[in-house]
């Protein structure tokens, strides 16, 4: 299946269940920034998920291309359809897509779309980190790039690693974002510790000890939601 004759199959799944009604919500909810056509997740996956078992993906170049036609279609669902399929066919990608997913994640950018493109590079990275331990070298590169969403993927791409997460890399990449004032980089470092702190409270804790007076109220009160006060 091509790109442009999925897309279309994924437009006419979605078209029966458009509802005019709730989309003035969802568009508020994104301080309309974008458009929406009123379809809730739930069904908005049930409903294109035969879609994606007819597409049968073969390699990355095809995938990112049918991602790249849904970004250009004008409803936010399209975007999510395609995030959705990334994340489903992660396994189709190695190190060497990294930088086509964070051209993606600077088109539209919203944290909607941009965290679960974090999720994807996340599960490639870690995937291919175990027969190449410097793959994750590529964050390093992220967290210094202009665009603050890419940089927002640098910092949280390790969520949901427990003791795989490289924990040099997650506070180094902390300390390196706690001067920024953006809310969105000060509530994903607060959400990376706050991830990573399930699975070891402890050096979480003296990290926020040691840094507390660098980093943002916001930042430590994401932090250290589940953990004991700071001394």
């Amino acid at each position: 299946m091509t790109p442009a004759a999925f897309s279309k199959e994924i437009e006419a799944a979605l078209a029966p269940h458009a509802d005019a009604g709730r989309a003035p919500a969802m568009r508020a909810y994104m301080r309309d920034q974008f458009e929406f056509i009123g379809v809730a997740t739930p069904l908005r996956r049930q409903v294109v998920l035969p879609v994606f078992k007819r597409l049968q993906v073969e390699n990355a170049e095809h995938l990112l291309a049918c991602a790249h036609v849904l970004w250009k279609m004008p409803a936010r669902e399209y975007q999510y359809v395609a995030t959705d399929l990334l994340a489903r066919k992660w396994k189709t990608f190695n190190a060497a897509d990294i930088v086509h997913l964070l051209e993606i994640a600077q088109r539209a950018s919203w944290w909607d779309c941009v965290d679960p493109l974090a999720g994807v590079v996340g599960d490639v990275l870690r995937a291919a980190r175990v027969h190449t331990p410097r793959v994750q070298a590529a964050m390093d590169e992220a967290l210094k790039h202009e665009s603050m969403w890419v940089r927002r993927v640098a910092m949280i791409h390790q969520l949901g690693w427990r003791d795989h997460t490289d924990e040099t890399r997650l506070f180094g990449y902390a300390r390196s974002l706690a001067g920024e004032s953006d809310f969105f980089i000060r509530k994903a470092i607060g959400w990376a510790l706050r991830d990573y702190a399930w699975h070891a409270p402890q050096p979480v804790s003296r990290f926020l000890s040691d840094t507390r007076d660098i980093m943002s109220p916001l930042t430590l009160r994401e932090a250290s939601k589940h953990l004991p006060p700071l001394r």
